[in-house]
């Protein structure tokens, strides 16, 4: 009974998990927002390898990619609907992950397994102006931003280095990376400011 009390006085009494959060806004010189950056954050101290959670899908849609990016842990297998009328020839040549996935119809899907962190850009072998990349990220804190930036939770307190990407960014690798500390409690912000390529039209058009 003794050595009961004890432990439960312990676990009352016990130092709650100390976690900070990240606050980051991203836009162009002239203040303009960026969406669908994605922010990475890697803690010095090492953090966890991100889960393979799921379900994780790209779309074929109106003739589109949907999403234009989207993130995924290494491992994470992607699903690739085809929701359009006409049938579609999906493609890779990235060195992250090299696929082709040959001409399927309507209603009809098929799945690519991601097992190397990187940049991944999707392409249709049928209608050029189709594009999208799979942003592969070996950390698992990781968020795209919003018209508001992005805002990213409970990571561990101490140095972290913080990269944003973006697949038009004008920088080498699309990246642009800064350090940070992040804050046993409460919140730290900062705004990273890129410019970026004129993108190409991503549907429309055989």
């Amino acid at each position: 009974m003794r050595t009961t009390a004890l432990l439960l006085a312990v676990l009352c009494f016990a130092a709650p998990a100390r976690a900070g959060d990240l606050a980051v806004s991203f836009a162009t010189p002239r203040g303009q927002p960026i969406t669908d950056a994605v922010v990475m954050v890697r803690p010095a101290s090492g953090a966890a390898r991100a889960r393979v959670a799921g379900p994780y899908r790209m779309a074929q849609k109106d003739m589109a990619f949907e999403p234009y990016v989207l993130i995924v842990p290494v491992g994470a297998e992607v699903a690739f609907p085809n929701l359009d009328t006409v049938r579609h020839h999906v493609y890779s040549f990235s060195p992250a992950k090299r696929f082709e996935l040959k001409l399927y119809g309507r209603d009809q899907t098929r799945f690519v397994r991601f097992d190397k962190a990187g940049v991944v850009g999707i392409g249709c072998n049928i209608h050029d102006n189709m594009s999208a990349f799979v942003r592969v990220v070996d950390t698992p804190f990781a968020v795209k931003t919003t018209a508001d930036g992005a805002l990213l939770r409970d990571l561990p307190p101490g140095p972290a280095r913080v990269v944003v990407w973006h697949p038009l960014l004008k920088t080498a690798g699309g990246e642009i990376a800064r350090d940070v500390t992040i804050p046993a409690s409460g919140a730290v912000r900062i705004a990273f400011a890129g410019e970026l390529r004129s993108p190409r039209l991503r549907h429309g058009g055989y």
